[in-house]
């Protein structure tokens, strides 16, 4: 399998301050991969350099073949191979649109309507992946009036339009209640288990948001990796506690993950 995503000797600098250091990473055709860590560790800082949206400060990143930064690489034709989903994309989609629009503007790499004329395979495409999603009943609603649960499955609709090699999902279970995030981790599962859909990476805080159907785990501490593998031998209560700074054991049931700290003694 060749790779989809590769990362060596990366280090992202700011102020002084290194967001990753020193990271080696690669995501082959087909993997599912998830990437946890407490806040600040360098999650959104790996997922934007998988988008294409951030240059590393030492290193190299190659996306789909191309290299970041490297002679003929046009981010411009690369990042519609990319679909990204995350808070960012909601926060650029203006509240107006309609539920269906908001997916469609994708066709033309745009986060707002001017004028555009859909076709007819683009609109019977969108539809088809909000109903994957549950929200068919939903197309004429404005994307500002939607709950949480219902913004996070349009942008992962929108992220799918333009049929990318790579799905990036940031956070897509944060803000949801348990039946929200419940409802999300399914229909992420059925998608995930899709041999036909793209390689994804998902950022979490939280073991019980992975979705049946990820094969593998990276593990991010203070910019540093911890540990990147499969899921089976990587999510392990002790690679979780050093990830976390404190005792955790992790549960394996069905095709599900919990974890929780050991009670004080």
């Amino acid at each position: 399998m060749s790779d989809v995503l590769e990362l060596v000797d990366v280090s992202v600098v700011r102020d002084g301050r290194a967001l990753v250091e020193d990271v080696s990473w690669s995501v082959k055709e087909g993997e599912r991969w998830v990437i946890l860590g407490p806040n600040g560790a360098g999650k959104t800082t790996l997922l934007n350099l998988a988008s294409s949206y951030l240059y590393p400060t030492a290193g190299s990143v190659d996306i789909l073949g191309e290299r970041l930064g490297g002679v003929g690489t046009d981010v411009f034709e690369l990042r519609p191979r990319i679909g990204v989903a995350g808070v960012a994309m909601a926060d650029k989609l203006p509240k107006r649109l309609t539920v269906l629009q908001a997916v469609l503007t994708a066709a033309y790499g745009m986060t707002a309507t001017w004028n555009e004329d859909y076709e007819k395979v683009d609109v019977e495409r969108a539809r088809a992946f909000l109903d994957r999603l549950g929200m068919n009943d939903y197309l004429d609603r404005k994307f500002g009036t939607l709950s949480e649960g219902e913004r996070k499955r349009t942008l992962i609709a929108r992220a799918m339009m333009t049929d990318p090699e790579l799905l990036l999902l940031d956070e897509p279970a944060a803000g949801l209640d348990l039946g929200g995030r419940e409802d999300l981790v399914r229909r992420l599962g059925r998608l995930a288990r899709d041999p036909y859909a793209p390689s994804m990476i998902m950022v979490t805080h939280h073991v019980e948001e992975i979705a049946p159907g990820f094969t593998h785990v990276l593990m991010i501490r203070q910019g540093k990796v911890l540990a990147a593998g499969p899921m089976e031998t990587e999510l392990s209560s002790r690679n979780l506690s050093r990830c976390f700074g404190l005792p955790l054991v992790v549960e394996h049931t069905g095709d599900r993950y919990t974890a929780h700290g050991l009670p004080l003694s």
